[in-house]
């Protein structure tokens, strides 16, 4: 986990996340705490990695989702490490099986 991450705030939305029961809480729950646009943001850099897990390359993966490349490649730095949160994440909702 990187250190910026590791506040008494951001354990605390974490641990509120967590308790969330289905899919109606979570919208309601994301609703209140973020824009629109935040929410469009970070679930496009789920799909981004989704599809970088893939196999897809930068242009098809610009062209489905509607990223930028230097979106694209920082989401690819950060999928470099040895095991992603988002790699853990997509294969749970069944998006991603390790080869």
């Amino acid at each position: 986990m990187k250190n910026s991450l590791n506040t008494p705030e951001i354990r605390q939305l974490f641990k509120a996340i967590i308790e969330l029961r289905d899919e109606d809480e979570c919208y309601r729950f994301f609703d209140d705490i973020c824009t629109v646009n935040e929410l469009k943001t970070i679930a496009q850099r789920f799909e981004v990695g989704v599809q970088l897990l893939n196999g897809s390359t930068y242009q098809e993966v610009s062209r489905s989702t509607g990223a930028s490349t230097a979106t694209i490649s920082r989401v690819r730095r950060l999928l470099n490490d040895e095991q992603t949160g988002l790699e853990m994440a997509a294969g749970r909702i069944g998006r991603y099986e390790e080869k």
